[in-house]
């Protein structure tokens, strides 16, 4: 049985496959042909944060899967209450197929993971966030083709994505450039970690140095989810690292824009690039229905096999 916690517990040829069946998965939604591989199978959705990508694409995935998810808030359930995150695990999965979590700590959902008598999936913790990169990567393969050996550069705060594009350069091969202000560079440990593994992966002195030669430019908000009362504070220490067209220019000329939403327009990104030729941002946000869809059919396939 497999987890999915971060992009590292899949090998590169799972998640290349992975990317080929949610393009595979995909064509047959827009024909119209049915695909339900998981029939009668359950997916537990436990939500402490909110969404509105994560809960739409998982329930909508399942449904269309032939499946069925059931969202868990967990200030409704008794996990809100104090039940030890073990034995909700164990009484969880015992009644589902897959766990699908959306939380703070990582360490949540490894405990969960640790119990759990089913595949658990991270749907984003303040750690990483590798179901984004799926659909991210799958959305270049679309446009562009392999992203093996392509350069990717992420501009702006070091946070779960910019960790997830970090593991990503390992599993999918590709060139990253980071470009972070003091401060909010990426975690040192993870850093370390997927270097010495073989990640090639470039920190830059400024926006301009990561972008510059770059297939894929890509950004995130500058105060996430629970660093609200940081936006004044943020925005000074970003304020030369908004994605507009000037530094879109410094790319290739056929790169791409991607950005993982909500987006705040004017802040890490212009209203030009965002809603600009080079964006396929809208292609991005569908494609995490598709690539989730054949991340739950492989993980499943697993443990029937």
């Amino acid at each position: 049985m497999k987890h999915f916690l971060t992009l590292k517990d899949l090998t590169s040829d799972e998640a290349s496959n992975i990317i080929q069946r949610g393009i595979v998965l995909k064509a047959k939604q827009r024909q119209g042909e049915a695909h339900p591989t998981l029939e009668g199978k359950a997916l537990a959705m436990i939500f402490d944060k909110s969404s509105t990508r994560t809960r739409v694409s998982f329930e909508t995935g399942m449904f269309q899967l032939g499946g069925h998810a059931l969202f868990l808030q967990s200030g409704a359930t008794q996990l809100g209450r104090g039940e030890p995150i073990e034995d909700s695990a164990r009484v969880i999965s015992s009644m589902v197929d897959l766990v699908m979590i959306r939380t703070f700590e990582h360490s949540m959902v490894q405990k969960f993971a640790e119990y759990s008598s089913v595949p658990v999936i991270n749907a984003l913790t303040d750690l990483a966030h590798p179901c984004q990169i799926l659909a991210d990567v799958m959305t270049f393969v679309e446009h562009r083709g392999d992203i093996a050996g392509k350069t990717v550069a992420w501009i702006g705060d070091g946070n779960n994505m910019a960790h997830s594009w970090v593991n990503g350069s390992l599993t999918f091969g590709y060139q990253l450039n980071l470009a972070c202000p003091n401060g909010y560079l990426p975690d040192p440990a993870l850093l370390a970690s997927a270097r010495s593994l073989g990640a090639n992966v470039t920190l830059c002195a400024s926006p301009q140095q990561a972008v510059e030669g770059a297939d894929l430019v890509t950004t995130d908000v500058w105060a996430s989810m629970g660093q609200e009362e940081e936006q004044k504070i943020r925005e000074q220490a970003f304020a030369h690292y908004q994605v507009n067209s000037k530094l879109m220019a410094t790319a290739r000329k056929d790169a791409l824009f991607m950005h993982c939403l909500p987006a705040h327009r004017g802040e890490e990104v212009a209203v030009e690039v965002i809603d600009g030729p080079q964006s396929v941002v809208w292609d991005e946000a569908e494609n995490r229905l598709h690539a989730q869809k054949a991340l739950m059919e492989f993980l499943l396939a697993n443990v029937n096999d």
